[in-house]
């Protein structure tokens, strides 16, 4: 008899789990409320790079006269050929998942899916018509949604969030983006090159905030806000949001951490701006499912507890992705990793999810990403290491394609020689990142990465560059 497999959510992680699943003779049915894909394809990763592109490009058309073009007349954004370009690379992304579901043999059903009592999945669908569908193993991708503020709630228009942010229907005179992390400061580049201005509020002392984030990371990005006037104000938080004369007025004072760094107490200030973006984090996708009828366990936010093998506190009951909440990575390849992990298991394998070797990429401009563990993180636990960086602008590649701001880091054990973090801020960074992974799931030595032979020119000879330079010193 085949194992009957249901997943709901058809996001990175469900679909990839049903491929798997599937490959292994699982008879599988995925639930979704929404559209395959998940927040990735249609309100995060994908759409997100769109409009990314379209910044990066239109950047590039104002610096034109230094790469010796002459471009006259006026150029700027057309928002209905933009979102119209957005849902063709999204349509033809979901009919190839659709298509690759159906060859595998996996029934997909629209609808909101909802956990029973007993081996025992409910669907209603569109139509208004209800399914039951039967498992043998349950997997959980149902993913997370944007976080909100009390004192200033979405209302979809003045005060929105990541989602509405990527179906722009205009491009406001003046933004606060509050959060300063990766998903705030991605949409800070993006809205300054669209011609907003541009202001960050971030709680904590530093853009882009992250444990994995190197400081020198943070502070490029923040010179490269400052030399596009984007206005970024850390350790503060939003305390009021009024509306007056068909504007918004936001009250900002200092946060908690900020009062306890500095002796100087900041001032509060108020700042007018035609909208909001709200970008503090995000909550699970748990309201409604009927988690208590099996007794699957969740913590006090509402994330789905599960061990390293991805089962949760039910026997039979997988969850993976960005539903297991921050104590794991909310990012879409960790889904995607995830998803194998969780369907091998489920269809009798033992295997567990390793996170010691997971990329991050970070798209605003110029790039972030990382992989690892940064200089501080490596010295609580190693007592002899060596770091050190190079910058792109000695890099040939990056003068020819006029884009120098950044560095490269590279953290190694200096007695076993192995490469512990790699950290990117540059061009191409998210694509570079991939040397990092693959050096530290490797064990790969720095001397290993130092003799390397990399391309010329290419971006990639800093990674053998900022390796000989810990080696050597030079």
């Amino acid at each position: 008899m085949p194992n009957k497999i249901v997943i709901i959510g058809a996001g990175p992680g469900g679909y990839a789990a049903a491929l798997r699943a599937a490959r292994l003779g699982g008879e599988v049915t995925v639930l979704e409320r929404e559209d395959v894909g998940g927040t990735c394809l249609n309100w995060g990763c994908i759409p997100s790079k769109i409009l990314r592109t379209t910044a990066e490009l239109l950047e590039k058309l104002h610096r034109a006269s230094d790469f010796g073009l002459k471009i006259e007349g006026t150029f700027g954004i057309d928002l209905d050929r933009l979102m119209q370009r957005r849902q063709e690379i999204i349509g033809a992304q979901a009919r190839e998942m659709l298509k690759l579901l159906k060859n595998n043999k996996v029934r997909y059903l629209q609808g909101q899916g909802l956990v029973q009592e007993g081996h025992l999945a409910k669907v209603e669908l569109r139509d208004g018509r209800s399914i039951e569908v039967e498992w043998d193993r349950l997997i959980l991708a149902v993913g997370s949604r944007p976080m909100g503020l009390p004192q200033c709630p979405f209302d979809g228009e003045r005060v929105i969030s990541s989602n509405e942010a990527l179906n722009l229907s205009r491009i406001p005179g003046s933004i606060l983006i509050i959060g300063g992390g990766v998903i705030g400061c991605e949409f800070a580049f993006i809205m300054n090159a669209f011609g907003s201005r541009v202001t960050v509020v971030e709680a904590l002392p530093r853009v882009l905030p992250l444990p994995s984030v190197e400081e020198e990371c943070s502070q490029t990005i923040g010179r490269e806000m400052k030399k596009r006037k984007i206005r970024f104000l850390v350790g503060r938080n939003v305390s009021l949001v009024e509306e007056k004369d068909g504007k918004l007025q936001v009250t900002v004072e200092p946060s908690p951490s900020a009062e306890e760094r500095k002796k100087k107490r900041p001032v509060p200030e108020k700042i007018e701006v035609d909208q909001i973006l709200v970008c503090i984090g995000r909550r699970p996708n748990t309201e409604g499912l009927g988690l208590e009828r099996l007794g699957v366990g969740v913590d006090e936010r509402g994330w789905i507890k599960a061990d390293e093998r991805l089962e949760t506190s039910v026997e039979d009951v997988y969850a993976l992705g960005d539903v297991l909440g921050p104590s794991r990575v909310m990012l879409a390849h960790v889904a995607s990793t995830e998803a194998l992990v969780a369907a091998e298991n489920a269809m009798g394998a033992n295997r567990v999810m390793k996170y010691d070797a997971v990329p991050g990429a970070i798209f605003t401009l110029p790039e972030v990403a990382n992989v690892g563990l940064t200089e501080s993180q490596a010295r609580e636990h190693i007592q002899h290491v060596k770091a050190d960086s190079v910058l792109f602008r000695n890099m040939g590649k990056a003068q020819v394609i006029g884009e120098t701001a950044g560095l490269a880091k590279i953290v190694s054990d200096a007695e076993s020689g192995k490469v512990l973090g790699v950290h990117l801020v540059g061009p191409h960074a998210t694509d570079l990142i991939a040397e990092g992974a693959l050096s530290i799931n490797a064990g790969v030595s720095i001397q290993t990465l130092a003799e390397t032979i990399h391309a010329h020119p290419t971006l990639a000879e800093i990674m053998g560059e900022a390796a000989l330079k810990v080696l050597h010193g030079h």
